[in-house]
């Protein structure tokens, strides 16, 4: 058996610019409140506090959810995937319990609409 797929050393694989994808969802009720990554002092950060911390690309800056939003989210469980290049952390998200920068619970608040021509998003 593959040590990465079947052990039980967490070596989390990440990736060219030295992050790792992170899918957040509530420990209520399970919905995907937002998808981040984590490089490693995020990581470290997240499990020794036991509060969310992230990478931010655009910005190029770590931070700690909920600093400037009041959603401090506490991890319940960290979840990896097979080969270790995505974690899946569930939380418990303080403030309004919402996790998106626009104010919205879930950054995924938007469908895409089938049918023929563009495509075009919906709100939920």
């Amino acid at each position: 058996m593959n040590e990465l797929e079947e052990g039980t050393a967490f070596t989390p694989h990440f990736d060219g610019d030295g992050l790792i994808v992170c899918v957040t969802k509530d420990a209520r009720d399970g919905e995907i409140l937002m998808l981040a990554y984590m490089n490693a002092e995020a990581l470290r950060l997240t499990l020794e506090t036991g509060i969310a911390h992230y990478w931010s690309r655009s910005r190029k800056t770590l931070w700690r959810k909920g600093d400037t939003s009041g959603q401090v989210q506490k991890v319940i469980e960290i979840r990896t995937d097979c080969d270790q290049d995505t974690l899946l952390i569930t939380v418990e998200a303080g403030g309004d319990g919402g996790a998106c920068h626009t104010g919205r619970r879930s950054c995924f608040y938007r469908k895409i609409a089938p049918g023929g021509g563009p495509a075009k998003l919906v709100f939920d």
